[in-house]
């Protein structure tokens, strides 16, 4: 028996079984067959594929995203006693049945939409050659991001290129990455040598399909270097591939990567924010900038102020002010920006007490020997306080303060990149009673969500950022082996320049892009994750009401559990009891469940 995928403008993609000897025509819906059929429709299309990259965000506690965070050796797992969710993956543990199985689907929704718009584009009439090329592009991009995560999050997982969705073998490494290489180097070659202007903001270009390339060959060519067994991918031998065979029949090399990343730097009009690293991030927001006196009186000014396109953003996923339940019936979670709300300081303080910081879920906080790590590599360096919060240095911060007091690693320390940022109220006829909001979304987008009662879970709306030029700047350092690159973006906070190495290139990479959701997949393939995580063991955490403790090893510890997976995570039962064929990673037997903290 097929299964066969039919398109429904504005939801999800669909399988119907139906027999082969029966009329299989749709009548009623728009389908592959009869849809697209003008540029419109494409555009229709193209839309519901991007729509993808919100509806993960509506549960980020299960994405890929959220896993690289809390799963690094620089993020404990945080939240209170309840959320053992966020224990279990920074622990590399499994939480309840089917932990992240609406990642798992939500991502296959977005590669089977990919598949109807690249196999149906041609139904198009009026279309013209460069609107083709510009469509597939975009579309192929998607389809190889939305395996990127799923295979750095799973491993091997099934490969469907095709509106045909048979239950499937699990593909090779070689294969899904070698799909994942061509489909980039697709997007670059189809994309025109154009940077996104601010009407197509969100949209990628060129330029973002040549950084997520560099990105996907430097974690297939150095994750699988020596082999794709799990022996081969926990070894500490790193020597990275030097060309990968494409399903097309042709190789990509090393150089040909090297090519399309240095066309992305000298040719992409993205450039570093030089004015200052602080003005990146959102707590420079002109509602907040001048009331918080690490930025007070500076001349400081958040780069997104008032929609403002950020110059470093290369590829970012769009939030809006329509956040909402579903219940609502006026929209979904994803469209506001969840990870603020998640990695927010557990609530529920005076906002007096967190102030810039808003409140959230806890979860995320900033693990110890990162600090220590920094302080002792690079003590001169700014990005550590423009970048790490020490909850010492709030005026009036409690520990275990508030409402919710069930604090799990709990550090002191947090994350100012993604952390919901609060503002003063100077808008009480909109907000009465409120000498603070809990995020500068409300005054400066008119963010949703009140009307709902709701006063934290919807106001954060500040772009997520998943490439930045920095990064490719040291992507191209790393694939050059040469400094240039990284002391372009040391020269910009004051550093001074260093020689290339990869310790350095290393380094570098952990100071700039901290808490920017790349970390995880560098240690991993640099073969380093063992003993990077294994420095997180016994730091100084608290926990329940503000009781001092240590981190200490859970199912064996951080280094046992990466072995035993290569950070692989659970493949959701459910999906695994429905093939015939999919077979569950290794590590995940019933040692490898998390059941609650345990000293």
């Amino acid at each position: 028996m097929k299964k066969y995928l039919t398109f429904i403008i504005g939801a999800a993609i669909t399988l119907s079984a139906c027999d082969d000897a029966l009329d299989t025509t749709n009548y009623t819906q728009k389908n592959t067959g009869t849809f697209p059929t003008n540029v419109t429709d494409a555009q229709q299309m193209l839309t519901g594929i991007y729509a993808n990259l919100n509806q993960a965000i509506s549960t980020p506690q299960t994405s890929f995203y959220y896993l690289s965070m809390l799963a690094s050796d620089d993020n404990l797992g945080g939240g209170g006693a309840g959320d053992g969710l966020m224990q279990a993956m920074d622990l590399l543990t499994n939480y309840q049945y089917d932990m992240t199985q609406s990642f798992w689907q939500v991502r296959y929704e977005g590669v089977a939409r990919a598949n109807a718009f690249i196999e149906s584009l041609d139904n198009c009439q009026d279309i013209s050659e460069d609107e083709r090329k510009q469509f597939l592009g975009e579309a192929f991009f998607l389809r190889a991001f939305f395996y990127y995560e799923l295979a750095s999050q799973y491993g091997s997982i099934p490969l469907m290129t095709s509106l045909e969705a048979e239950d499937k073998p699990q593909a090779s490494a070689a294969e899904t990455w070698g799909q994942i290489l061509l489909d980039l180097k697709t997007a670059c070659d189809y994309l025109p040598a154009r940077k996104t202007d601010a009407a197509q903001a969100g949209h990628v270009d060129k330029y973002g399909a040549e950084a997520m390339l560099g990105r996907a060959w430097l974690f297939y060519t150095g994750m699988y270097c020596n082999g794709e067994e799990l022996a081969d991918l926990t070894s500490t031998t790193y020597n990275p591939l030097t060309e990968v065979a494409l399903p097309d029949g042709t190789t990509l090399t090393k150089q040909q990567v090297i090519d399309y990343i240095d066309d992305c730097v000298e040719n992409s009009g993205y450039s570093l924010v030089t004015s200052d690293f602080r003005n990146l991030w959102p707590y420079t927001n002109r509602c907040t900038v001048e009331d918080f006196s690490y930025t007070r009186g500076q001349g400081l000014e958040w780069v997104e102020n008032d929609n403002a396109i950020n110059p470093e953003a290369i590829f970012m996923v769009k939030f809006n002010k329509q956040g909402t339940y579903p219940e609502s019936g006026d929209g979904y979670q994803g469209m506001a920006n969840q990870y603020a709300l998640h990695f927010g300081i557990r609530g529920s303080q005076n906002y007096a007490n967190t102030f810039p910081f808003g409140q959230g879920w806890g979860a995320g906080p900033v693990a110890p020997n990162l600090v220590a790590d920094w302080e002792a590599a690079e003590p001169n360096d700014p990005r550590r306080d423009a970048s790490i919060y020490d909850v010492d240095n709030l005026p009036s911060y409690e520990y275990g303060g508030g409402g919710w007091n069930d604090y799990m690693q709990e550090t002191g320390y947090y994350n100012m990149k993604s952390a919901p940022i609060s503002c003063r109220n100077t808008d009480t006829e909109s907000f009465p009673n409120m000498d603070y909001l809990p995020s500068f979304g409300f005054l400066m987008y008119g963010a949703s969500g009140w009307q709902y009662g709701v006063t934290i879970d919807f106001g954060n709306v500040q772009d997520l950022v998943l490439i930045r030029f920095a990064d490719v700047l040291l992507m191209q350092s790393e694939l050059k082996e040469d400094a240039e690159g990284m002391n372009r973006v040391r020269n910009r906070v004051g550093l001074p320049p260093v020689s290339y190495s990869l310790e350095a290139l290393q380094n570098e990479r952990r100071w700039e892009l901290a808490f920017e959701g790349v970390r995880w997949n560098d240690i991993r393939r640099w073969h380093i994750a063992a003993n990077a995580l294994a420095k997180q063991q016994n730091v100084a955490i608290y926990i329940n009401d503000a009781v001092a403790t240590q981190n200490v090893p859970q199912n064996g510890g951080y280094a046992q559990r990466y072995n035993e997976t290569a950070g692989f995570m659970k493949i959701p039962e459910s999906q695994v009891s429905l093939s015939e064929y999919l077979k569950q990673n290794p590590g995940w037997g019933s040692n490898a469940e998390y059941t609650g903290w345990r000293q």
